[in-house]
């Protein structure tokens, strides 16, 4: 039996403002959240990295140079610089503090970017008291236990790359029945993937199927063309992340699966 997590309780498939909506303006900005908190957007994704006097900060790059005015490695510099960084020229980098304290009723999806940031993200959980409404992922499966361990409340989590790996591979053979039976036994509620990797598609039905055996969701990511989100959606895919957040509410809303949150426009 799959323990159930609160971050997951809400009307299925749930929609994902990527970075705030990437696509309609500057990502990983308040401004960016506030919008999609406005369309009615009850997840929101972002990323986690600390400064180099630990603030964490909700910002994908591991440098300032792509989006913003200023140059450097975030891991490098005090905040009292990386604050003086406008992103788009306009927008400061908000702190996890304020997007938490800022929409207590939202859900934050928070890829750990870095080692540095756990223990921050863990200091930033506990003061908002955010348990029941983050889930963790990373692209590194010995961050996310480490950061479970940190956090020390049991949070929702996603699987890591070598339990993503595993799950593919039990959906493409018969054959591997102690893999499923390790990830029965994890715990692990949902799975967070790609469309494809290196030019093979990930998504699939069989990926599906194996992962609603296990009792855990699929949410996939980063997908903005609305034909794609609607194949997924018929594919029964339990949560999607997008830049383009007009367009997934306009898709949902038709087929009768928008739920809102509570602020919504």
């Amino acid at each position: 039996m799959q323990r159930r997590y609160p971050f997951l309780d809400h009307p299925g498939p749930l929609a994902f403002a990527h970075r705030g909506g990437a696509a309609e303006g500057r990502e990983n900005t308040h401004t960016a959240f506030a919008r999609a908190v406005e369309l009615g957007y009850a997840y929101l994704e972002t990323d986690a990295r600390a400064t180099a006097d630990g603030v964490l900060l909700a910002f994908h790059d591991h440098t300032l140079d792509r989006v913003t005015d200023r140059r450097g490695r975030i891991a490098d510099l005090p905040y009292r610089l990386v604050r003086e960084a406008r992103i788009g020229g306009v927008d400061e980098i908000p702190l996890m503090d304020d997007l938490l304290g800022s929409w207590p009723q939202v859900r934050f999806n928070i890829d750990i970017k870095e080692s540095a940031a756990i223990g921050p993200l863990a200091e930033t959980v506990r003061r908002t008291n955010a348990y029941d409404r983050i889930c963790l992922t990373s692209f590194s499966d010995e961050r996310l236990a480490r950061a479970r361990a940190v956090i020390g409340r049991e949070v929702c989590s996603a699987l890591g790359p070598r339990g993503v790996a595993a799950l593919r591979a039990a959906a493409a053979t018969s054959g591997y029945g102690r893999l499923l039976a390790h990830l029965a036994r994890a715990g692990v509620p949902c799975a967070q993937v790609p469309l494809g990797f290196r030019g093979l598609r990930v998504t699939t039905p069989s990926l599906v199927r194996t992962a609603h055996a296990l009792g855990m969701q699929i949410h996939v990511w980063t997908v903005n063309d609305t034909r794609e989100m609607e194949r997924l959606l018929d594919l029964g895919v339990d949560g999607v992340m997008t830049d383009n957040i007009s367009g997934l509410r306009e898709v949902l809303q038709a087929r009768g699966q928008w739920h809102p949150g509570r602020l919504a426009a």
